[in-house]
């Protein structure tokens, strides 16, 4: 037996039986395709993963955690070989990766940390640069005569990656805050990431704060379009700089038009082709090359990071237009 099948059988249990596996099959359990974003990581994975030889199996729990605890036992009993799992709740998804476990199939977390359990590999972007990002696009544009004043307005209170988000931006916030250059005048989680829910905090901030806001720190696309929203029903829709994440299409043209200031580029075609090549990897007894650790409270899980890029109106077509993510065209 070659010395890396040896490892991963050795490490799986001797009673796993994907290691040899040429055809393998692949369950990708994901929190949800509502949002742009997770609909093009499918696509992009189920393309990757059918080139190597595999075929995948894939569960959208609606970002429902007993749903989606249901979808994994369910492409368990299909017996995959591997499962790849973007969890709406990293916490709550524990109790999946002890079943997968119990059966021998190796977990891999995709993007979103899955926290106090036996992990095997964790994919994903900087979460804490991705915010630092954010707050470091801010920092060089604040007032120079005044404080700042600053929304903000976090993820999904479930999603370990908000928390990472939150500290990055946290990293670079704070010495200005006690410095008195910045003060937030209202923050708050959004549920579920919904740009819905996003508006209700501006609208909570607006009402609290009045119109006198210069920044709302958005930590995604889909946040920072409900906060606009909010925004352009009191007038002030490109005269707040706001934030964002993900480079969604929706954001791009809300760069150009003036709406939006920001937005993270996360090429996510990387990260997800990455995924496939490890999933497929995996279930053929061949462990990636990992570049790091990430503890989630368990274990040092092995990691690899895929790079960001900070992009606003100056760099767009140079960055998405150029790599493919969004046609020119499309932007308009």
């Amino acid at each position: 037996m070659k010395p890396l099948r040896l490892l991963a059988f050795l490490l799986l249990g001797a009673s796993a039986t994907f290691a040899s596996r040429e055809k393998p099959v692949i369950g990708l359990s994901l929190d949800t395709l509502k949002e742009e974003r997770w609909q093009r990581d499918r696509d992009t994975f189920i393309a990757a993963a059918q080139k190597l030889g595999a075929t995948v199996i894939v569960q959208s729990a609606n970002s429902d955690d007993t749903r989606q605890i249901r979808d994994v036992e369910s492409l368990l009993s299909r017996k995959v070989d591997v499962l790849v799992i973007v969890p709406h709740d990293g916490a709550a998804m524990a109790r999946a990766v002890k079943s997968a476990r119990e059966a021998k199939v190796p977990v891999i977390a995709y993007d979103r940390l899955i926290l106090n359990c036996h992990l095997d590999y964790y994919l994903s972007f900087d979460n804490v640069k991705v915010g630092e990002a954010q707050a470091a696009y801010v920092a060089e544009r604040l007032p120079k005569d005044r404080p700042a004043r600053v929304v903000r307005i976090y993820g999904a209170p479930t999603d370990h990656n908000a928390k990472l988000f939150k500290q990055g931006q946290d990293k670079i916030l704070a010495p200005l805050i006690q410095a008195g250059r910045v003060q937030v005048v209202h923050e708050d989680y959004a549920l579920d990431w919904k740009p819905e829910n996003a508006k209700k905090i501006m609208n909570a901030a607006v009402t609290k704060a009045g119109k006198a806001i210069d920044v709302v720190i958005a930590s995604n696309d889909g946040t920072a379009g409900g906060a606009i929203q909010a925004l352009q029903e009191d007038g002030l829709a490109g005269k707040v700089l706001v934030t964002g994440q993900d480079a969604d299409l929706a954001a791009c043209q809300r760069i150009l038009r003036g709406t939006q200031a920001m937005t993270i580029y996360k090429p996510l075609k990387n990260l997800a082709e990455l995924a496939a090549r490890v999933a497929v990897g995996v279930a053929r007894g061949e462990p990636p090359a990992t570049t790091s650790t990430t503890d989630n409270g368990f274990r040092a899980v092995p990691t690899v990071m895929e790079r960001i890029i900070s992009v606003d109106r100056s760099n767009l077509q140079a960055t998405v237009v150029a790599d493919g993510f969004h046609r020119a065209a499309d932007l308009k």
